[in-house]
């Protein structure tokens, strides 16, 4: 009996092991008895599942795993288990499929007696069973009353009532009358309100942006917009609205969590997969168990929401044959619409529809921007736009920090192996056996086939699309027997600009984490000849793709009257996949190779070109010709900020205390520094008492580069502590060098060590064992900085492996040129960049008053100006790893002090 099969076997040193009736994963009994609740996979956090008390070493562990797989036993045999026909259904299958918990789960249910069953079928065809949206008539747009700061208040102090607190602290009261600016109507089209807020943690300024925008969203009867950088505060956020609307059936229609469509299971490809997985091609108890968990899911999110990720991974199945989110969701843009069975129940339109009532979106930036500048460009030429990003009036960037990286993603373009072979993937549909997928042709050959020139368009460009990279590009480019062997033109493209990489970078620039990079100027006589020919077969697929798109918009036109709902839906869907490639996609990759045809070498003052190179264990697996805006804000002003009517971007690292103005840095990078009616400015200090409850150490006496120092060095520091540690790092690979020295130093005093990159476990869940486990250990890089919400002694100790400098690649020093300058005020630039990210991982100590926590840096190199956006109080001192090791016991060991 194990808690994560996969997980457990890794750190035995063996392989995962295959499903038999000798290995009974207690995770995935807990998945089928209560799907789409949240457990953190570990026997700790199934013991604080279902109500244990929290197992401290192996033996306690070993017998928590018993008696929670008997509670859940227990809970299945109570008469008030609801649908349990339907578990008794599903469960039959699984049990003919071998499945271990089959007969323990047969017997429970039958402790109680059932009606008889309606259905004699697997059980696994959910789609036939789950509710459908209705559509509504428009809301509107949204009105202007105005909410000011009083009412601001008032709100706050009503939601924290709700929340069980008292009052309000006078610094969250402050916030939320200040947020409401964000709120008031903008006198001029184009002058936006825009409010940048610092808020130091513990502020509470969730509820304090919530008080206005909810209070806006009543009086307007409109849709106000959160949008954040990670899925955990989407969550989080999502937590916090039961403040205002406690009704779980009334939260859920007043606030919808937004994503992308990639991030929620398709229905469709859910039955393909459940139907190879009966005819034996695939992990039919996988499948059996997320199709249970789709009939009991909010809204069919697997990245973040209510999904257990850790479910495919327990046990060993290829990739490609997981039930899991990467085969399971529409990551190609391949969704037929209307012309899907499951259209009426699709979790993707019933929540678009349900964010168009709503009135909180709780959306993340990548959404927000890449919808923005689609819905833009279509606007711009006279198209419909989306009803839902149309509502994008009033949006308030939380870790608003993170907006102009966001941006940076959103606005760029990337030619590469493996997204040209995406696109041809798009267009002509898999062409490997046994791979799912659809094709322009099964997604729109219906449509077309009473059309001759729209039937035309499309077999042109099913034909060009030819000339695109097909399976297995980087093993003809950059093979490990050196026999280049190029097909069509890109490839040819992409082979000439790997010569160019590996003459100008070299092959000492060949790493695990960092591949090639070179700058695409003066390219090579190569290099130039091939990107003609590349750019005339882009041509040749945007082209009939442009026609395929005009003849559709044609039929929306001219059959407007006869049309149903139905295929004018489906019609609308396909427009939405075409413009995004052949109005943004190709034309992007055009221009740059355009641009190497130009005489002068001289490079775009706007824009950095660069070849790029993708490395894993010493090959190459992806070449790329790039391109990024030197400011990624241009284009986030254009389509976010200055069509909005406000915005509010907070965080608790937005200003830099060194700077003349310490929100000098924020406009830059928020998009607000060339708005005609400037942006206001608020900065509201944290209530903790930093100079108590914390500690900040510059360990002065370790080799930085030496991964064994950095190993022992975070041995000891753990065990001081007496775990609850995070060790961050800025590479992956001297996380992996420690991660294998400390690993069974901790094991030896019972201190559990998990590590991003290492365990079979992606980021979400590894946070969740961290947080449940008080003594655990983990290792992670930016992500697990970014995203890490741990109160209480969980998080105790936080060490940095050395100071975050910004990489120095071609784009940074792009626009550490353009932001910063030369000499000094290039490095002022660097110092600000690096003082943030120290400032938000010092921000994951002390997340509650009665926090206490340790910070260490173990670079003994680090400035102390870095230091600087520390809060008050927040002294640094520097010292040996000896007393820096009898500092953390004694500090973290000693009683907090009084209230």
């Amino acid at each position: 009996m194990v808690a994560h099969a996969g997980l457990t076997a890794r750190r035995l040193g063996l392989a995962p092991p295959a499903r038999s009736a000798t290995v009974l994963d207690v995770l995935e009994l807990y998945a089928f008895v209560r799907p789409a609740t949240f457990c953190a996979p570990s026997p700790t956090g199934l013991a604080l599942a279902v109500g244990l008390a929290e197992p401290r070493g192996a033996e306690a562990q070993a017998l928590a795993l018993r008696e929670a797989a008997g509670l859940l036993l227990a809970e299945l045999a109570r008469p008030d288990y609801p649908n349990r026909e339907t578990a008794y259904t599903l469960n039959e299958t699984l049990g003919r499929a071998g499945w271990a918990w089959a007969d323990h789960v047969r017997a429970a249910l039958a402790a109680q007696p059932m009606r008889e069953r309606r259905e004699r079928g697997s059980g696994l065809d959910v789609w036939a069973r789950l509710p459908e949206w209705e559509d509504e008539a428009p809301r509107g747009e949204a009105g202007s009353a105005p909410v000011d700061s009083e009412s601001a208040r008032i709100r706050l102090e009503k939601l924290l009532q709700a929340s069980g607190l008292d009052e309000a602290r006078p610094t969250q009261s402050d916030y939320a009358a200040e947020a409401a600016f964000a709120f008031s109507p903008r006198d001029e089209e184009g002058r936006p309100r825009v409010l940048l807020a610092e808020a130091g943690t513990g502020t509470g300024k969730t509820l304090g942006y919530l008080a206005p925008a909810s209070l806006w969203a009543e009086r307007n009867q409109g849709a106000a917009w959160v949008s954040t950088y990670t899925r955990a505060l989407q969550r989080q956020i999502d937590r916090e609205s039961a403040s205002l609307w406690p009704d779980p059936d009334v939260r859920r229609r007043k606030a919808v969590v937004r994503k992308g469509r990639e991030n929620y299971v398709c229905l469709l490809n859910l039955q393909e997969t459940v139907q190879a997985a009966q005819l034996g091609n695939g992990d039919l108890i996988g499948a059996a168990l997320v199709a249970r968990w789709a009939l009991h899911t909010r809204d069919g999110d697997m990245t973040g929401g209510d999904f257990p990720g850790w479910l495919p991974g327990l046990f060993a199945v290829s990739p490609g044959q997981q039930a899991s989110a990467a085969n399971l969701v529409d990551r190609r843009g391949e969704c037929v619409h209307a012309a899907c069975p499951h259209y009426r129940t699709c979790f993707v339109e019933k929540t678009i529809r349900a964010s168009r009532r709503a009135d909180l979106v709780i959306a993340n930036h990548a959404l927000v921007m890449t919808q923005a500048a689609f819905d833009g460009a279509r606007a711009a030429r006279g198209l419909k736009t989306d009803q839902e990003t149309a509502a994008l009036k009033r949006i308030v960037f939380d870790e608003g920090h993170h907006l102009f990286e966001a941006a940076d993603s959103a606005f760029s373009a990337c030619l590469s192996g493996q997204e040209a072979a995406e696109l041809r993937r798009w267009i002509r549909g898999p062409e490997g056996r046994g791979r799912r997928g659809r094709g322009l042709e099964q997604r729109l050959g219906e449509l077309c086939a009473d059309n001759e020139q729209a039937s035309k368009a499309l077999n042109d460009a099913l034909r060009a699309a030819a000339a695109l990279p097909g399976e297995g590009v980087s093993g003809r480019i950059a093979p490990p027997s050196g026999e280049v062997n190029p097909i069509g033109p890109i490839e040819r493209f992409l082979a000439a600009a790997l010569a160019q990489l590996r003459a100008r970078a070299g092959e000492t620039n060949v790493s695990t984490e960092f591949g090639l990079e070179c700058a695409l100027r003066p390219v090579t006589d190569q290099v130039a000849e091939t990107a003609r020919e590349a750019a005339q077969a882009l041509a040749a697929i945007e082209a009939p793709l442009l026609a395929l798109s005009r003849h559709l918009e044609d039929i929306l036109d001219d059959e407007a009257a006869e049309l149903e709902s139905a295929v004018r839906a489906r019609i609308e869907g396909a427009l939405r996949g075409l413009d995004r490639r052949a109005r943004m996609t190709l034309p992007g990759w055009r221009a740059m190779l355009a641009a190497l045809e130009e005489s002068s070498d001289e490079p775009d003052p706007d824009f950095v070109d660069w070849l790029s190179a993708e490395a894993a264990f010493g090959r190459i697996q992806d070449v790329a010709l790039r391109r990024h805006w030197i400011d990624p804000t241009v284009p986030l002003e254009a389509a976010v900020v200055m069509p909005s009517h406000g915005v509010l971007v907070t965080s608790a690292t937005l200003s830099d205390p060194l700077a003349e103005d310490p929100f000098d840095m924020a406009r830059l990078r928020t998009g607000s520094a060339r708005l005609v009616e400037p942006a206001r400015t608020l900065k509201v200090e944290s209530p903790f008492d930093y100079a108590a409850n914390s500690r900040v150490i510059v360990v002065n006496d370790l080799t930085k580069d030496d991964p064994r120092q950095t190993a022992a060095a975070m041995r000891e520091l753990f065990l001081a502590a007496g775990g609850g540690a995070l060790g961050l790092f800025t590479a992956i690979r001297r996380l992996k060098a420690v991660y294998e020295r400390l690993g069974p130093e901790l094991a030896k005093a019972g201190l559990p060590l998990y590590a991003q990159h290492v365990d079979p476990l992606e980021v979400g869940a590894l946070v969740d064992v961290f947080r449940a486990e008080e003594d655990s250990c983990l290792l992670g890089t930016d992500a697990v900085r970014d995203g890490v919400d741990v109160p209480g002694r969980s998080l105790r100790l936080l060490a940095f492996d050395r100071a975050p400098w910004p990489r120095p690649d071609l784009l940074h020093r792009a626009r550490r040129q353009r932001f910063g300058g030369e000499g000094a005020a290039g490095r002022l630039y660097d110092d600000a960049l690096a003082r943030a990210r120290i400032a938000q991982a010092f921000g994951r100590l002390i997340r509650r008053a009665d926090d206490r926590g340790v910070f260490v840096m173990l670079d003994a190199a680090t400035p102390t100006r870095l230091f600087a956006a520390l809060p008050p109080g927040a002294e640094v001192l520097r010292m040996g790893l000896a007393e820096a090791v009898e500092a953390v016991e004694r500090f973290l060991g000693s009683s907090p002090p009084p209230s």
